[in-house]
């Protein structure tokens, strides 16, 4: 067994006892404490000293990404002003290994004073933070990972897992959907799988050629060239939101084709066009769009209309733009 493996086998370890040797009351304090916070629009307050206070900073990202709000506390900063940031609604987590932190029993009872409560993730459950929290979680270890016994590792790893699985449980509890897992993750594949609608990335109807069904081929060759965007919509003379009909750049090749060129001339948009196309509406997810253009087993799309509800036509998307987005990716 190689040192790599054994020093993961002890923080593996270490973090199957803490599963075993939580309190099932001080968990559902905890939770008590974090459902009392949210539904008062209060915040989770994460604080801890050295590498406690980056675990303190991971696990207070993790929440607000869920829509807990959630920030970090420097215990320093706190005394010097940042205390400010904190009311009776909010709930503090501390992390401590020791139990001990003097900077962070000399906060304490400035945030008691709030009214705010305590939860504490602790390697020490006789300390001096275990007998101010409202609740605390255990995270105490035989050992360190570090051949010294020394270096935080096997106790940053049993606190982090804590955290998340925290973390994890309030998400099943609060019913935290994919979809409001992505609102707060717009920029992610997620994001945008599940927040990018058709009519965010479709070309609107003014910056499309529209034509009518009479229009001759030269001014079609002439629309479809011009812009670039490999399609004309076709609507009814009487009604400029009614889409009648789609000409894309395929349309034109198979006329020219299956017309003598002697009746290229002749040739109008109504005969064209392709009647009645597949539309989508606006408020679609985009990736939905991306699948209905490259699933089609009929007739190969490119370009969609899209829609509102009254079926009126807003504009055009591309498969191009929807590739351009990164939807292709995901």
């Amino acid at each position: 067994m190689s040192a790599l493996t054994n020093c993961l086998l002890i923080e593996a370890k270490a973090i199957a006892n803490t599963a075993e040797k939580l309190s099932n009351d001080q968990v559902e304090a905890t939770f008590d404490l974090l459902k009392t916070c949210f539904r008062n629009r209060g915040k989770l307050i994460t604080s801890g000293v050295g590498k406690s206070g980056i675990v303190a900073r991971k696990i207070a990202a993790t929440f607000s990404s869920l829509g807990l709000t959630s920030l970090y506390l420097n215990p320093l900063d706190a005394l010097h002003g940042d205390l400010g940031i904190t009311d009776s609604r909010d709930v503090a987590l501390l992390i401590s290994n020791s139990g001990e932190t003097r900077e962070i029993l000399e906060i304490a009872p400035h945030l008691k004073r709030r009214g705010i409560k305590f939860i504490g993730i602790l390697g020490n459950k006789n300390s001096s933070l275990s007998a101010i929290c409202d609740t605390f979680l255990d995270s105490s270890v035989d050992r360190e990972s570090c051949p010294l016994n020394l270096a935080p590792t096997t106790s940053t790893s049993v606190a982090v897992a804590i955290g998340d699985a925290l973390a994890a449980v309030w998400m099943e509890r609060e019913k935290i959907s994919k979809v409001d897992f992505a609102t707060n993750h717009p920029a992610g594949n997620l994001g945008k799988k599940l927040t990018v609608r058709t009519k965010d990335l479709m070309i609107p109807i003014n910056k499309l050629k529209n034509l009518s069904p009479e229009m001759g081929i030269s001014q079609i060759i002439e629309y479809l060239t011009r812009d670039g965007i490999g399609a004309c919509c076709v609507f009814d003379e009487s009604n400029s939101k009614k889409l009648i009909g789609l000409i894309t750049d395929g349309d034109l090749r198979r006329a020219l084709k299956e017309n003598n060129s002697e009746q290229w001339q002749e040739l109008k948009a109504k005969s064209l066009m392709t009647n009645d196309p597949i539309i989508i509406n606006e408020e679609e997810l985009a990736i939905e769009a991306l699948q209905l253009m490259e699933n089609n087993r009929k007739k190969s799309i490119s370009v969609l209309p899209v829609v509102d509800k009254d079926s009126n036509f807003l504009g055009l998307l591309r498969l191009h733009d929807l590739i351009q987005s990164g939807l292709k990716n995901i």
